[in-house]
């Protein structure tokens, strides 16, 4: 018999916390010269956290904007395999501008989701996730930067950053924490095995 919930499910538009229904999930810039640059946190570590938060919208069906930088000319490299796979079904935007609140591309493909919680995984933490999340919160989205799928050049550029997105509204969170908000209630079964697979038996049980 499936498990029953003791409460009434919240509407899930409407709801305050981050929803299937309610979020987006903005993919910027995992491409390996970025990963590289990074010196905030160990890069394995922060390649398998993203790979997870992908999975986590993947599983919930929450929509994708996946972007990517100067790759059309040449100059840089495509996404992480890794990810590229994952994310095969959402083409990458190509920008040249470091902000990508600023590419009218990638700002149509975000609003042609409908959603106003915007997730932000971006590298770096300083420039691509932090100047896109300002703009979105200045237009009116909900960010929620998640803190352990993301890096900077330096850790102190990280933490700068995330305080700065922080001191104007945005909504630090981690990827396990994701995966919580997203299920919310175990007797929500459809999703449970494979959330338990993605966070407890591939990650946190194996680490």
């Amino acid at each position: 018999m499936p498990t029953t919930s003791a409460t009434a499910v919240r509407d899930p538009v409407a709801d305050h916390l981050i929803t299937p229904q309610n979020a987006a999930l903005l993919v910027i810039d995992y491409q390996p010269s970025q990963l590289e640059s990074v010196r905030s946190m160990d890069h394995e570590l922060l390649l398998k956290n993203a790979i997870s938060t992908v999975k986590l919208a993947k599983l919930y069906s929450v929509p994708v904007v996946h972007s990517t930088i100067q790759v059309a000319s040449g100059r840089q490299a495509p996404t992480l395999p890794e990810l590229a796979e994952l994310l095969e079904d959402d083409p990458p935007v190509d920008r040249t501008t470091m902000n990508s609140w600023e590419d009218p591309d990638f700002l149509d493909a975000v609003r042609a989701t409908g959603r106003r919680k915007l997730i932000f995984c971006a590298l770096w933490t300083e420039i691509c996730l932090a100047f896109t999340a300002l703009d979105a919160l200045r237009d009116g989205y909900d960010v929620y930067p998640v803190v352990d799928a993301v890096g900077g050049t330096s850790v102190e550029a990280h933490r700068a950053a995330l305080d700065r997105v922080a001191q104007a509204g945005g909504k630090p969170i981690s990827w396990v924490s994701l995966a919580g908000e997203l299920q919310r209630d175990w007797a929500r079964e459809d999703t449970v095995p494979e959330m338990v697979q993605i966070v407890l038996t591939e990650r946190l049980l194996k680490e």
